[in-house]
């Protein structure tokens, strides 16, 4: 019986007095009123804090997970696990507290949870509305800031059904937990957030959706992120080299790169030939008006100087740049921003519904910035980050980009085939962990070798570059490197 004991458990009559000789032979160790475990080498505290969920259905069986845990799904900042039950009860462990509040039992909507039971959504929300007059402890209840932030986002992801929906289950199960008043709370948020209702909100995500301008706060922190990595450096100018017809070579392979690297590949010299000539391969009528489209937008000396003076500019900029760019494919709606969610691999890009807001709330990020290098860093990770359109969103935002530094006279930016693994990666890292030290440093490379080629003469640019790998498949085992002349 006794052969393998289970993690944790707790003595019976029957299994007290062997339970204590596997004490006293340490083969098992207490570690709270009544509970044991047979995980004798681990660190208690952590043991506890990464098993609460199980020594919960042992200690507190039965109970309700609720109030600021149910909202969490984590063990609160300050150490503890709040339940409800029949009665008030504390139990401290190593690393947690269980505080079990005294409150209604257990309705048919809440769900079970290993062996006792967690509150639904809408009696979690109920519950973090009840007072909470504890000062100078934690509260049982998130912030009303938390609330209203977690409604927005069931708002955008469930749309004004879902959220009606919740608001229906709450008015169902209030009567029965005797949260009248908190419905009326929860009743007044959802209505303010739906423009239905008057009501003071205080979550800036919140009042934004109350404005109509409703924004996502995770692109947001990314580029905040970028911003203000950016914000603490030193730049020393490039000015840039690519005056009267180098402007217009260094504007093809800006053009032929920045196609390359969202998969519409030519060989450099048939890109060319498009280009010169204006005619597009009959087998590949698209790709060759995206390398059309592409080039008459970095090409155009008059429009690469137009940088945005407000948020509204910067959408119309933003909107005319790409519809240019993809003038050849009207089937991607060119110059509208999308109606549906796009993705790329497992990253899921802001709501179609947010896309403005965050556009015009990133844009206050972008003006708090003087150096032409970080603007042009910082548009080009928003747009790229938002993905406000159907399709040619990373070509927008490289052409956005440049032109923050074709306006101010700085050496433009142009990621060769054999550096899109890198550049690909870096913006990952600032989308995945906000950390923007890679994309910074990528980015900056770039510019410097851009700014070390000749691209006076198209066939000497071509060498030049070729010598730097900058045409190799970014699959093989090539890096780019810096001209610096025959050797």
């Amino acid at each position: 019986m006794f052969k393998k004991m289970p993690p944790f458990f707790s003595s019976t009559t029957e299994t007290s007095k062997h339970i204590s000789k596997e004490v006293d032979a340490g083969r098992v160790r207490k570690i709270g009123p009544n509970l044991y475990t047979s995980k004798v080498d681990d660190d208690v505290s952590m043991l506890v804090r990464q098993n609460w969920a199980m020594i919960l259905g042992i200690i507190l069986p039965g109970c309700i997970v609720s109030h600021r845990t149910a909202f969490e799904s984590r063990i609160s900042p300050g150490g503890k696990i709040y339940v409800t039950g029949g009665y008030l009860r504390t139990i401290p462990l190593p690393g947690v507290t269980f505080v079990q509040l005294k409150g209604p039992g257990r309705l048919d909507s809440d769900m079970p949870f290993v062996s006792a039971y967690m509150s639904s959504r809408a009696r979690m929300l109920l519950e973090n509305l009840t007072p909470s007059r504890v000062r100078g402890e934690e509260s049982k209840n998130v912030d009303i800031e938390e609330i209203e932030r977690k409604l927005v986002d069931i708002l955008n992801a469930e749309k004004e059904d879902g959220i009606n929906r919740l608001r229906d289950q709450a008015r169902e199960i209030s009567d029965a937990l005797g949260y009248n008043r908190e419905f009326e709370k929860l009743d007044k948020i959802i209505g303010a957030l739906l423009g239905t209702r008057q009501a003071a909100l205080v979550n800036p995500v919140a009042k934004a959706q109350q404005l109509g301008v409703p924004y996502d706060a995770d692109a947001l922190m990314k580029a905040e992120a970028l911003r203000a990595a950016l914000a603490q450096l030193v730049y020393e100018p490039m000015p840039t080299k690519a005056t009267g017809s180098a402007f217009y070579n260094i504007g093809f392979f800006d053009a032929y790169f920045s196609n390359y690297i969202e998969g519409t590949q030519f060989e450099v010299d048939e890109a060319k030939d498009i280009i010169d000539t204006g005619l597009v391969p009959l087998s590949r009528p698209s790709d060759g008006h995206d390398i059309i489209g592409t080039y008459r937008v970095v090409s155009s000396l008059d429009d690469m100087r137009r940088t945005p003076r407000s948020a509204e500019e910067f959408l119309e900029l933003l909107r005319s740049r790409h519809s240019e760019i993809m003038t050849g494919r009207p089937d991607k709606h060119p110059g509208q921003f999308k109606e549906e969610v796009n993705y790329a691999g497992a990253t899921r890009f802001v709501d179609p519904a947010l896309v403005k807001g965050t556009l015009l709330q990133g844009f206050g990020l972008y003006t708090a910035l003087e150096n032409p290098f970080a603007r042009a860093l910082l548009i080009m990770f928003l747009v790229a980050e938002v993905h406000p359109f159907d399709d040619g969103n990373g070509r927008t935002a490289r052409a956005m980009m440049n032109a923050e530094l074709v306006a101010t006279e700085q050496t433009r930016i142009i990621v060769p085939s054999v550096f899109r693994n890198e550049y690909v990666s870096s913006l990952k890292r600032i989308t995945n962990h906000q950390q923007p030290e890679s994309f910074i440093k990528v980015m900056s490379f770039a510019q410097k070798f851009v700014h070390s080629i000749d691209f006076r003469g198209y066939e000497t640019a071509k060498y030049q570059m070729a010598k730097c790998n900058a045409f190799e498949d970014p699959a093989d085992d090539k890096r780019l490197h810096i001209f610096e002349g025959e050797r």
